[in-house]
Parts: C-alpha cells; structure tokens; sequence
C-alpha cells in the first residue's frame, strides 16, 4: 500500500483461514521510504502537465518496482518462496480521484478514479499473481470507489452487539462505523495528513511533524478553523470521498489568502484543528442506529501524531479514542492488510464493496486479476 500521504510503501503478508470473513494473521510486515523522484513525479501527475502519459507509466513502473522490493522483503522475512504466496494486494498511487459529485466533473463527463501502478510488471518481477485496480468497478456501479476498507474493519475489528468506530488517518482520513445491530457505513472525513505534511516541509523541510511537535507550538486560529470548514465538501450527506486533488496546498493559500497572515506554526496547529473536528463530526454525525460508540481505534500515519490524538480526544470526551494496536493490529499494518484481504475476496469470488458506504448500486466483486505464468 502506498498511500496519499506519498512517505512510503507498507506491505504485509498475511495467511488467511479459510472462513470468508476471516481478517487474517499477520506472518510479517516491510516497510520502504519513497524515494524523492518518485514522489515528485507522483505529485506532479496530480495536476495536469505535458506529456502526461508517458511520465505516468514511468512513474507507474517505478512503482511496481518498488512494491516487489517490499514482497522480496516479505518473503525473506517469512522464509517463504513466491510459489507459497497466493496473491499479491496491489492497490497503486491515487493520481486522480473524481468520483459521482466532484465539483470538476461536468455533468456529461464520467466519474473516474485513477490508480498508477504496471500490475503485469509487478507479477513478472515477483512470479506471484497480482490483484489490482480495485476501485474502478465500485465507480462503474455508481459508487464513490472509497473507502474500501470498511469491510476489512468490520472482518478485524467487528464484534456482534457492539458499536465501534474506525478511523484511518492517511493522507485523507476515512470513518468506518459499524452499528450494533451489524450494519456498516463510512465515508472520507477529508484531509487527514496531506495538509499537516505539506505545510510541515514547506516550512521546515520535514516530510512530517513527527508526533505533532511542531503543531503544539502554535496556536488554533478560529477564523481560519471557520474558513476551512466552510468548504461544500464538509456539508455534502450520504456517500462520499475524496482526494488529493481536493484537498492540497493550494486550497489551503487560498484560503490563507482570504484570511490573511498567520504564523506558519499556528497554521499547523488550526490544520490539526480541522482534521480532529471534521473526523469527530463524522462520528457523531454518523448513522448508529441508537447506539454510539464507545470507542474510536485509530490507524494510518495519524496514530503516531500525539497532537492529533489528543484534540480528538478532546473533541470526543466521551468516547475512547486509542490506536488499533489496543485490538492487536499496529496502525501501519492495517491499510495494507486490507488489501491483502481484498485481492483474497476476489480470487474467492466474493464481493469486496459495502454499498452503504459508497453508494454503489449493489454489491460488487472488486479487482482485476493478473495471473502468474
């Protein structure tokens, strides 16, 4: 999995039982930085330029590259041969992401979601059957193609009677709530820490606050706070997502330019600001079904920002908010578990979408499958 955030690749392999559902034993995790010219073509394919295809498929097979760097890492560290791995969880680098409702699409243009990655070249460097491209059937079925991953958290984290809430803060932040009575929503909250990280190394060259340090020196500015809330994407109800291409540095001056100067530390701290208040009116906000949650579990990059812990933690007082690792999964480990746990749905044949969550119009199997040999 490398995600929005653009700071690495995670992977995990996983051994699954052969109850549908089941979430999974994690055998061992890998980890690689992305490196600087990659991530610069990455970012540079999220707004239009010259020769956009061809750099796309460089960028594209640099990718697949670097995710069999991470499978050799894998299997090395299980002592396992590529014949003994079933399939390879391939999700790519979101470029653009223009579900139904995008405020850049026309009404006759077609939604679309766009996930860079050489999948072929990915089972020929690996000699392992790779499972990709697996948003675009939800976006052909009329859904938001995210978030995907509510059904993982319900397969990890469910458990029958109770109400519980997870949260991924990556890039953008997702919400997954399952209700006592079994039913499941989610949405994408907005900006997790994609805003929080490009501020960061704009200003102190830092890929990311570590722990949120830098944002604990500042101070919350309510009218920017307001500014930034004030965006339609925040006030949108039923199914939604959303992406980089919303949600970037650019927005932000444009909204610092209405707003006037500020301090750059006091930026960070209202950018924490918001990612804690749009994920906790997410929650509250959410379909329950009678029932609140008690407990928040939080994954993603996010989980290791205490500063962005605790403004959650104070904008849900009566709720327990604590990372996944209390339920026995580390925050790094889950997005890309996920996956893994998609690409198995698909070889079994069963549906991988929750149509409540991205408003598709039933259930969908999800992922393209390239077979090895």
């Amino acid at each position: 999995m490398s995600g929005t955030s653009l700071d690495g690749v995670d992977g995990v392999l996983v051994q699954f039982d052969d109850g549908a559902g089941a979430a999974g034993r994690v055998l061992a995790d890998a980890s690689v930085v992305m490196p600087a010219p990659l991530r610069d073509a990455l970012l540079a394919l999220q707004q239009p330029g010259n020769d956009e295809l061809h750099r796309a498929a460089q960028a594209g097979a640099a990718l697949a590259d670097l995710y069999a760097t991470v499978v050799q890492r894998l299997l090395t560290a299980a002592t396992l041969t590529p014949a003994e791995v079933a399939a390879i969880g391939a999700h790519g680098q979101t470029v653009r992401h223009m579900p139904p409702g995008h405020p850049r699409l026309r009404p006759d243009e077609a939604p679309y979601t766009l996930q860079l990655l050489a999948p072929a070249r990915l089972a020929e460097a690996t000699s392992i059957t790779v499972v990709a491209d697996f948003r675009s059937r939800d976006i052909a079925a009329g859904g938001q193609g995210a978030p995907l991953v509510p059904a993982f958290h319900r397969a990890a984290f469910g458990r029958a009677g109770e109400a519980l809430a997870v949260v991924n803060i990556g890039g953008i932040a997702n919400l997954t709530a399952m209700r006592a009575d079994g039913g499941v929503r989610g949405l994408d909250t907005g900006p997790g820490n994609v805003l929080l990280d490009g501020w960061c190394e704009r200003h102190t060259g830092a890929r990311y606050d570590a722990d949120g340090a830098w944002s604990r020196t500042g101070r919350v500015l309510p009218a920017l706070l307001a500014e930034l809330l004030a965006d339609p994407y925040f006030h949108r109800t039923g199914a939604r997502s959303t992406g980089r291409d919303h949600f970037h540095l650019g927005w932000l001056d444009a909204a610092l330019a209405r707003h006037g100067p500020a301090r750059p530390a006091d930026v960070q701290a209202t950018l924490v600001a918001l990612t804690a208040e749009t994920i906790a009116r997410a929650v509250l906000g959410a379909d329950w079904g009678g029932e609140a949650p008690r407990r928040v579990l939080v994954c993603g990059g996010g989980a290791h920002n205490g500063a962005l812990l605790d403004a959650l933690r104070a904008r849900l007082p009566s709720i327990t908010v604590e990372t996944t690792a209390s339920a026995g999964w580390p925050p790094q480990w889950v997005e890309a578990a996920a996956f893994a746990w998609l690409a198995r749905e698909a070889l079994c044949g069963r549906f991988g979408n929750v149509p409540d969550v991205t408003g598709a119009r039933g259930p969908r199997l999800l992922g393209a499958i390239y077979p090895v040999g």
